[in-house]
């Protein structure tokens, strides 16, 4: 089977996700969400990435990123991923092991609207989702944790949207049911993430798989 068209085009923005191989648990302790932390802020300032959210998640990673030139997206994360399984080697002693990734990562497209704070808030509340914590506020490997508290913000770019007023309310309010379907969609299907006309138009754009187009509402559970 082929493989699906993947966008790599400087300026867009992408919601990107890989998952640990076998989708097995590959954080298990603080120092192991760190160490990925520690190497994306690495990757941000050697690929000038603008990262706009990410949480980081048991068996797996979301991104919201907005590369500056064509061809910079892959070349980020196939460092991002190589560096981080090296790494992640070495400190669990597992060097030679194999794999750590399932395989490709996964991108997809998000209209500079509403729709792109529909994705952040997908993706900031992913560990409340996966009731891994009560509160959101208690989840630290997060770009919300780090806004709250400030910690690393200086790699976190501005939106090329207007941030609500009150953040923290933004967050914590839940999607809604179409909100959270179309979101997993497009996580799903590959679908850009967006308006129909401006959807449509980017899967003509960059002659994306025209099954996606209006293929009716997504299944839940995904």
């Amino acid at each position: 089977m082929a493989r699906a068209v993947r966008v790599d085009v400087g300026g867009e923005i992408y919601h990107v996700i890989n998952r640990a191989n076998a989708r097995l648990s590959i954080f298990f302790k603080e120092k192991d969400y760190q160490l990925f932390e520690t190497i994306l802020l690495a990757g941000v300032e050697k690929y000038n990435m603008r990262l706009l959210a990410y949480c980081i998640m048991p068996n797996h990673f979301h991104l919201v990123l907005q590369p500056r030139y064509d061809g910079d997206l892959q070349k980020f994360m196939q460092w991002l991923t190589l560096t981080h399984t090296q790494c992640w080697h070495v400190q669990n002693k597992t060097v030679g092991s194999g794999h750590l990734y399932q395989g490709r990562y996964k991108s997809f497209l998000i209209e500079k609207d509403d729709h792109l704070l529909t994705v952040i808030r997908y993706v900031e509340r992913n560990p409340l989702r996966a009731k891994l914590v009560k509160s959101i506020e208690n989840w630290k490997f997060s770009s919300y944790y780090n806004r709250q508290k400030k910690l690393t913000k200086f790699f976190l770019s501005t939106w090329p949207v207007t941030e609500p007023v009150d953040y923290k309310s933004f967050i914590q309010t839940p999607l809604t049911a179409s909100e959270l379907e179309s979101a997993r969609y497009s996580a799903n299907k590959g679908k850009p993430s967006g308006k129909t006309v401006w959807s449509d138009k980017m899967i003509d754009r960059y002659k994306l798989e025209g099954s996606i187009r209006r293929r009716g509402r997504p299944k839940k559970g995904t």
